[in-house]
C-alpha cells in the first residue's frame, strides 16, 4: 500500500524548518498531521462527533497532550513501567492549546470533540510545547470540522538582547523573557510567560514579534487545507432558536437587568440574586402553561444580562460593585497567622482570599522529575487549592484539576524570579495556597499571599511581588472600550479579556492573557498594561504596610542549614559501611545530613531545628574528616592492648600505636595493669610512618621528666 502524504514547510526567521505532514498516519481520525522540527515530531489527531448530545449547549472539547517515553529512548519509571495519567507539565501544555482553540469554535457548535497530541520523537534542543498548538490547528485545518482558525503558538524568548522564535533549549537558559504566544492571522489570542522584571514596552515588543511569525504558520495551514481539499466544512444544526422568544425576553428584561447592574452592589450574592429575580419574574409573568422552552429562556436571558452589564460599564464608566474602572478593591493582609508553620500569610482583596503557607525542607524533599524530555529534581514547588466552599458551592473533592494546576503554575512563575540563586539557597521551598473565598483572580491573590509568606519565613527574596487581573469591555460598533482593573468573577465571565500580570516594583515577572474577541488593538493592550502597572504598585504598597522586607532570620523552628566541604576521600568515612556512620550521627543528634559529590569534593549539608543538634552533628563530622597533625594533642580512647603497647583511637576512625616505651618515662616491663580498654588517655601525635601511614603516639611526651622540678 502506498501513501500519498502531503507536506508543507514553514521557515523560521533564522532559517530552521518546521514541516507539516498529513495523509500518512492516523487516517481514520477526522484530521491528523505530523509536525516536525529537528528530530522532534508531534502527532495530532482530532475527532468530532457529527451530532451533539441532547441538552448540551456548550462545546465539549477535550485536549490531551502526552509525551511518549519512547520518543527519547526512555522507559517510564514506577511499578507499571508505562505512561499513566498526564503529568502536571503535560496538563499545562494541554491548557496552552485548549485556551487558543476553544474560543475559535463557532458558538453554536456543540458536538463532542477530542484533540490528541502525542510527542512521538524528541529532540533535546527542540521544545515540543511550542509546536503543540500548531499541530492541533493543522489537524483541524485538514478536517471538515468547523473552526474559525487557523491559529498557531510560538515561544518567543529574548536571549542576549535578541528576540528569538522557538529558541534552542540550550539557549533558553540565558533568556530574560520566555513567553508562549497564541494567535490567529489577525489577532493575539493567548499570552503566557515569565520574565526577569521587564517593562511593559519590552513585553509588548516580544508579543508583536511573535505574532509576525505566527502569521506565516497560519498562511501555511490555509495552503495545506487547499492542497488536501478541506476548505469546505461540515454542516450542522446544534441549536434550535425562537426569535420571537428572544425578542420577548429582551424587551421584558433588558432595562431591569441594566438597573440591577447599575445598582453597584459590592456583594456577589446580592447581585446574583438580583439578576435571577428579573429572570424568575419574567417566567412567572408568562403563566403556568406558557409553552415556551425554559432552557431557551435562560439562554436568552444570559445574553440580556451580559449585554446589560457591558453597556452599563461602557455608558456609566462604573463597575458592577460601584468601583471606578481603575479602582482596586479593599485589601487587608496578615503574616505569621499560623505560628507552627515556617511562614504564613493571609491576603484578602474584596471577596477573594488566600491562606498561604511556606515550608522549608531539605534536599530529601526535592521533587523528582521523570519525563520523556527531562529527568532531574525540582526544589521550588507551589500548589494551589480551590475548595468548593470558596464560592459557596457543594462539590466532591477530586483533587487538583487542570485549572488548579494552571493557576498554581502561573503563581510559581511569578515568584520564582525573586528567589535567591540556587547556590545560595539550601532549602527545598514549598508554597501552598488555599483559596478560602473567590470572586476574581485567586491566582493573583496567591502571588500576593505567597510573596508575603516567603518574606515571613525569612527567605531572602529580591523583592515583593504582587499580581492583578485586568478585564476589558468593548463595543465594536461604537469603538468604545473600558479597561477594568482587579476584575470580579462576573466581569471575567462577561468580558472580552482576562489579563493577569505579576511583578515587582522593577518590572513584570509573569503574565497570562486570554482574549475572547478578534482584533484587539495595540492601543487597548498598551492601556491595559499601563493600568495594570499602576494597580500592581498600589497592591505592593498595601502589602508593604503588613511586611515590607523579608524577616532578618528564619522562624525558631525552621531547620537551620550548615554546609561543610570535605575532601572526596572522606565521603566514604562519613557515610560508613552501608550508611552506618551517617545514620548513627543522625540518630544521636537529631539532625538531617545529606552528602553530595560535586567538582571532586564532598559537600555535606546539615539541617537541624536547634543549635545544640547542629553543633553536635558538625562536631561529629569534623572529627571524622579532620586531618591528624604531628605535634597536636588529643584525648583518645584505648581500643586494644598488646604486649608491646596499646592502640588508641585518638580521632574518629583513626587509631595510633602508643608503644610501651612511650607510656611513661620509667621503663615498663609489661602492659599488665598499666592501661584498661575503654580508658581515656591524653596523647600526642609524634610521627606518621611515611610508608605505611601508621600513627605513632606518645603519652610520656606530655609528662614532666623525673627530677625536672628539682633542677629548676
Amino acid at each position: 500500500m502506498s501513501y500519498n502524504a502531503i507536506n508543507k514547510t514553514i521557515f523560521l526567521p533564522d532559517g530552521r524548518e518546521i514541516t507539516i505532514e498529513t495523509g500518512k498516519l492516523a487516517k481514520q481520525a477526522d484530521g491528523s498531521v505530523v509536525v516536525k522540527m529537528g528530530n522532534t515530531m508531534l502527532l495530532a489527531a482530532v475527532v468530532s462527533n457529527k451530532e451533539a448530545r441532547e441538552g448540551v449547549d456548550f462545546l465539549p472539547l477535550s485536549v490531551d497532550y502526552q509525551e511518549k517515553f519512547a520518543s527519547s529512548g526512555k522507559i517510564p519509571g514506577g511499578f507499571l513501567r508505562r505512561e499513566a495519567r498526564l503529568s502536571d507539565y503535560e496538563v499545562l501544555v494541554s491548557r496552552l492549546v485548549d485556551r487558543v482553540l476553544r474560543p475559535l469554535f463557532p458558538d453554536d457548535y456543540h458536538a463532542e470533540t477530542q484533540m490528541t497530541i502525542n510527542l512521538i520523537s524528541a529532540d533535546t534542543e527542540v521544545m515540543p510545547d511550542a509546536l503543540a498548538a500548531l499541530a492541533a490547528s493543522a489537524a483541524l485545518a485538514v478536517s471538515d470540522i468547523p473552526f474559525n482558525g487557523p491559529i498557531s503558538e510560538v515561544r518567543v524568548a529574548r536571549i542576549d538582547g535578541q528576540l528569538v522564535i522557538n529558541p534552542r533549549v540550550s539557549d533558553l537558559q540565558r533568556a530574560d523573557i520566555d513567553m508562549m504566544i497564541g494567535a490567529t492571522m489577525d489577532s493575539v489570542v493567548m499570552v503566557e510567560g515569565e520574565m526577569n522584571e521587564v517593562s511593559e514596552a519590552e513585553m509588548l515588543e516580544a508579543i508583536q514579534f511573535a505574532h509576525e511569525a505566527i502569521k506565516t504558520h497560519c498562511q501555511a495551514q490555509l495552503e495545506l487545507a487547499e492542497m488536501v481539499g478541506k476548505t469546505v466544512k461540515r454542516e450542522y444544526v446544534h441549536e434550535t432558536h425562537s426569535e420571537e422568544l428572544r425578542k420577548k425576553v429582551w424587551e421584558a428584561t433588558y432595562d431591569k437587568a441594566y438597573a440591577v447592574a447599575r445598582r453597584g452592589s459590592a456583594n456577589k450574592q446580592e447581585r446574583s440574586e438580583g439578576f435571577k429575580a428579573v429572570r424568575d419574574e419574567f417566567i412567572a409573568s408568562l403563566g403556568e402553561d406558557h409553552g415556551y422552552d425554559e432552557n431557551l429562556i435562560k439562554v436568552y436571558y444570559h445574553d440580556v444580562e451580559k449585554e446589560a452589564v457591558r453597556n452599563m460599564i461602557l455608558d456609566e464608566r462604573v463597575r458592577l460593585d460601584g468601583r471606578q474602572l481603575d479602582e482596586i478593591r479593599q485589601i487587608w493582609s496578615e503574616v505569621n497567622y499560623l505560628p507552627a508553620t515556617h511562614g504564613s500569610a493571609v491576603f484578602t482583596r474584596g471577596e477573594t482570599q488566600s491562606l498561604t503557607t511556606v515550608t522549608l525542607g531539605t534536599k530529601l524533599d526535592e521533587q523528582m522529575i521523570d519525563s520523556a524530555m527531562v529527568s532531574g529534581t525540582n526544589k521550588f514547588l507551589l500548589h494551589y487549592n480551590f475548595p468548593a466552599f470558596s464560592t459557596g458551592e457543594v462539590k466532591p473533592n477530586r483533587g487538583p484539576g487542570r485549572r488548579e494546576i494552571g493557576h498554581g503554575n502561573l503563581a510559581l512563575r511569578a515568584l520564582k524570579k525573586v528567589l535567591p540563586p540556587e547556590a545560595e539557597n539550601p532549602y527545598t521551598i514549598r508554597i501552598v495556597s488555599d483559596i478560602l473565598e473567590s470572586n476574581g483572580s485567586s491566582s493573583m491573590a496567591t502571588v500576593c499571599a505567597g510573596s508575603l509568606a516567603l518574606m515571613d519565613a525569612g527567605v531572602p527574596v529580591k523583592g515583593a511581588v504582587s499580581g492583578i487581573a485586568m478585564g476589558l469591555i468593548t463595543d465594536t460598533k461604537t469603538g468604545k472600550f473600558a479597561v477594568l482593573s482587579d476584575i470580579l468573577g462576573d466581569e471575567d465571565h462577561l468580558g472580552d479579556m482576562d489579563f493577569k500580570v505579576a511583578g515587582t516594583k522593577n518590572g513584570i515577572t509573569a503574565c497570562q492573557m486570554d482574549i475572547k474577541i478578534q482584533g484587539l488593538s495595540h492601543e487597548v493592550m498598551t492601556q491595559a498594561l499601563q493600568q495594570a502597572n499602576a494597580g500592581r504598585l498600589h497592591i505592593l504598597n498595601e502589602m508593604s504596610k503588613t511586611l515590607s522586607a523579608p524577616n532578618p532570620d528564619y522562624k525558631p523552628h525552621t531547620p537551620r542549614s550548615f554546609n561543610i566541604v570535605i575532601d572526596k576521600e572522606f565521603i566514604g568515612a562519613v557515610i560508613g559501611p552501608g550508611g552506618k556512620v551517617i545514620q548513627q550521627i543522625q540518630k544521636d543528634t537529631g539532625a538531617t545530613i545529606i552528602i553530595e559529590e560535586k567538582n571532586e569534593r564532598g559537600h555535606v549539608n546539615i539541617f537541624a531545628t536547634d543549635q545544640e543538634s547542629m553543633n553536635s552533628a558538625i562536631g561529629r563530622i569534623r572529627a571524622i574528616t579532620a586531618q591528624p597533625e604531628i605535634g597536636e594533642v588529643y584525648i583518645g580512647k584505648v581500643k586494644s592492648i598488646q604486649p608491646y603497647g596499646a592502640f588508641v583511637e585518638f580521632m574518629a576512625g583513626k587509631d595510633g600505636l602508643l608503644h610501651i616505651s612511650e607510656i611513661k618515662h620509667e621503663r615498663l616491663e609489661a602492659m599488665e595493669g598499666v592501661l584498661e580498654i575503654g580508658e581515656e588517655v591524653k596523647v600526642k601525635l609524634i610521627d606518621v610512618d611515611k610508608k605505611t601511614g601508621k600513627f605513632k603516639l606518645s603519652r610520656k611526651a606530655l609528662l614532666p621528666k623525673p627530677g625536672a622540678a628539682d633542677n629548676q
